[in-house]
């Protein structure tokens, strides 16, 4: 299969080059970096100094005719306006401008009318642990934010033996989360040696949790959500505190987990007692989850880890494409993750 891959001198784009490389049916026939066209890829990542890449160009230069999957690697709004253009292949996008079904919600929280509107019904919200059915015939897969990607694996699951209500989720992610720009509060100097919240009360992957979790609950959720940077390059890990239905323990909350995801490919329960740690699935497209009982009766606590940049963004990515070509769901992931 020919892919193009838009946006490949972010990380996102990249990381998903390196896991296209590996995979046993994808030929990489374009590659997208309008700031950089005219470059390698070797110029701005030298870990691609030993593999033959195709040079990177601008994306309206690309020829979509033969290709099979375009990825979507761009900011929002650009993405949608790009994307929205192109006939023929199927698209994956990895911005955000295909994750919520309302117009209107997408303005409000990213500050200007979505380029597209007339897409949002047709696209498939790609969370692949949980969109198999309609992957195979979809044309157009958004997939999930990071922090969503964590949260919704760890609690979907969940919805019959927790309260919909005084979800609170506090998240911990590495630097690359924020993208490559240059950014004062991204220095090293700024990161190293400190723990940081930003956005609070404000972060743009709220309404696409309450989204998910509001269809699975079957009425309206509102979450709390605390996201903080840590000073690290890649990595996620969720503390979520919930409430318990009647009769519900933590125990009962593993049981639910662990029929989910006994069958997974990717996403594992850990034993009791384990904390799932980023350690655990750094640079690899598997998600660790587990439950605690809270001190306070009625509540459990929930952890998972994901790679931002793997299960939360490319990895994820191409866990989709696999399915949307019919193709084994592992192709080209089966890396186990890298330690220390």
């Amino acid at each position: 299969m020919k892919i193009a891959v838009l946006g490949a001198s972010g990380y996102t784009g990249a990381d998903l080059v390196r896991l296209a490389l590996t995979h046993p049916q994808v030929e990489i026939a374009a590659l997208s970096a309008n700031a950089k066209a005219g470059q390698s890829m070797a110029d701005i990542w030298p870990h691609f100094a030993h593999t033959s890449l195709p040079g990177l160009v601008k994306a309206e230069d690309i020829d979509f005719a033969p290709l099979d999957f375009v990825f979507g690697c761009l900011p929002h709004a650009a993405s949608a306006a790009l994307l929205s253009q192109i006939e023929g292949p199927k698209i994956i996008d990895l911005s955000a401008d295909f994750r919520l079904k309302n117009a209107a919600t997408y303005a409000q929280w990213y500050g200007l009318a979505h380029p597209a509107p007339t897409l949002l019904p047709g696209a498939v919200y790609g969370l692949t642990e949980f969109a198999r059915a309609a992957l195979p015939e979809a044309r157009l897969v958004s997939c999930p934010g990071c922090y969503p990607t964590a949260a919704l694996l760890a609690l979907l699951p969940l919805a019959d033996a927790i309260k919909p209500t005084n979800i609170s989720i506090n998240a911990l992610s590495g630097v690359s989360g924020a993208g490559r720009s240059l950014k004062e509060a991204n220095l090293f100097a700024e990161v190293s040696e400190a723990v940081a919240p930003y956005a609070v009360g404000s972060h743009r992957h709220m309404p696409e949790i309450e989204q998910e979790l509001s269809a699975a609950f079957g009425e309206s959720v509102t979450i709390s959500f605390t996201p903080h940077l840590l000073p690290m390059n890649r990595g996620e890990l969720e503390t979520i505190i919930v409430e318990l239905r009647a009769g519900e323990t933590a125990a009962s909350l593993r049981a639910l987990l662990h029929a989910r995801y006994t069958d997974e490919p990717f996403v594992h329960l850990l034993p009791e007692g384990v904390a799932p740690a980023t350690r655990m699935v750094r640079g690899s497209n598997h998600a660790v989850i587990n439950v605690f009982a809270d001190r306070i009766p009625g509540r459990a606590i929930v952890i998972v880890a994901i790679d931002n940049l793997v299960k939360g963004s490319s990895g994820q990515a191409l866990q989709n494409m696999n399915l949307m070509a019919g193709l084994p769901e592992t192709a080209g992931l089966e890396a186990a993750p890298l330690f220390p």
